[in-house]
């Protein structure tokens, strides 16, 4: 089959409708999965979880890529809708030999996408066998059609599974104190909002939470500030105590105080961190390369190890699995557990560990966040440049004189400043991350850095 090899990303599958993707390459995709899969186990017979998201072309992807599976002799566990981290809990829950959720996270209505996983959440990737998929779909390479068709189930339930187990992660239970409002985005989202609000006890206003494709309302991404705009409004013109923001497959969660005011990633990384090491004394936390050195502390402070890799959440959940660590997070909203032998995305565990802290403290959020806002974030810079190794080399010689890291990209650490450059995984940029003891110096040096990226 012909394809666009350029679809096939660092994390998962992702391309327009109808120009990239088709039913026809949801089915020779169902293929090309099932073969690979079985070679990887040595058998055939396997059994794969498939879900969707709300896009209008993810019923008949979903259709097609199992009747390709079935083909080959697999079964299908059929999650129907799903966020990707209820998805990822499924795998083994349901004790399948992996899956594939059609989605494409946050992406516009004209994209549509595939992320396939083998069994623990370990997803296929860049490095990890996506590419391995588009050579068994251009040779056509795949195990012969079974004599007996592989058979479907239809299983329900399993966000309900999914959130009462994230809850049970934190230990925490009763919110029905807590007012909270939630902006799905009309993503995923809220399928595990609607049923943490339930399951909690929780009074919570509901913006967008319409299941739709085509994103009315404004795009799901909420890493993007105007897309905050909304629920910020919002929140101050009310009265809430905690807001909510989710992407489109509903694998990413940002946090808004009572005030409206986003809480910064690497501070949800640290609160839930001290939440988990509460149940979990001198539990393994695992967080990427770019700064956030409050994590550090907030975990150390807490009797927690910290375990430094490179950025991408499929590292962090690796690393989670192979270290024994329980939890992990990035700066975009990503943020995992760990869960039998596998590690996932838990949206819900994130928003509990916060219900819980604010319900012992007694505190606004923003009082409880106050305290660790002490370094000051240059935030993500992006830049493109013509050749990022000899950026990348520029940077370390320039900084030659700092505590120099290459796990990913370049990392330069001084006393008063410490920043990451690292090539995009998704996109032709090299990514800068800067923190420093002071917004002056943070500014500064934040120029500097620049001045020798752009030569």
């Amino acid at each position: 089959m012909k394809i666009n090899r350029s679809i096939f990303k660092a994390y998962d599958i992702r391309g327009l409708v109808d120009k990239d993707l088709s039913p026809e390459f949801a089915y020779h995709l169902g293929k090309a999965f099932a073969t690979l899969r079985m070679r990887e186990e040595g058998r055939g017979e396997l059994t794969f979880v498939i879900a969707r998201d709300m896009r209008l072309s993810s019923e008949g992807y979903q259709k097609e890529l199992m009747r390709g599976i079935n083909e080959l002799g697999c079964n299908v566990k059929d999650i129907g809708f799903a966020s990707a981290p209820t998805f990822y809990y499924s795998i083994d829950a349901l004790k399948s030999d992996g899956g594939v959720i059609v989605t494409a996270s946050h992406n516009p209505g004209t994209y549509n996408g595939f992320k396939p996983s083998r069994p623990h959440a370990a997803v296929l990737g860049g490095p990890t066998g996506i590419l391995d998929l588009a050579d068994l779909m251009e040779s056509d390479d795949y195990m012969a059609v079974a004599e007996k068709p592989g058979e479907i189930e239809q299983v329900d339930g399993m966000t309900k599974a999914a959130v009462k187990m994230q809850i049970d992660f934190i230990g925490a239970e009763d919110f029905s104190d807590v007012k909270a409002i939630a902006d799905t985005a009309n993503g995923m989202g809220a399928l595990y909002l609607d049923e943490l609000f339930t399951q909690g006890g929780m009074e919570a206003e509901r913006m967008y939470f319409e299941l739709d494709g085509n994103f009315p309302n404004h795009e799901a991404n909420p890493k993007v500030l105007e897309n905050l705009v909304d629920i910020q409004e919002r929140m101050r013109a009310g009265d809430f105590d905690l807001g909510i923001a989710t992407d489109g497959d509903g694998d990413r969660v940002f946090l808004l105080d009572e005030k409206g005011d986003l809480v910064d990633p690497w501070y949800v990384h640290g609160i839930v961190a001290q939440e988990i090491l509460r149940k979990h004394p001198g539990a393994k936390i695992v967080r990427d390369i770019r700064p956030a050195r409050i994590i550090n502390e907030m975990v150390e402070d807490a009797g927690g190890e910290v375990l430094l890799v490179c950025a991408g959440s499929p590292m962090i959940k690796k690393e989670i699995r192979d270290k024994g660590a329980l939890f992990g997070g990035e700066s975009s909203g990503h943020f995992m557990y760990a869960f039998k032998e596998g590690a996932f995305e838990g949206p819900v565990s994130v928003i509990a560990a916060f219900l819980a802290r604010m319900k012992r403290e007694g505190k606004p959020l923003s009082e409880i966040i106050a305290p660790y806002r002490i370094y000051d974030h240059s935030g993500e810079h992006n830049f493109e440049v013509e050749n990022k190794e000899e950026a990348l080399e520029r940077l370390k010689n320039a900084f030659a004189d700092g505590e120099v890291n290459e796990m990913d990209g370049v990392s330069v650490t001084f006393p008063d400043f410490w920043f990451n450059a690292r090539p995009s995984n998704t996109e032709p940029l090299l990514r800068l991350n800067l923190e420093a003891v002071d917004e002056k110096t943070m500014k500064e040096k934040l120029a500097e850095v620049r001045r020798i990226i752009e030569g």
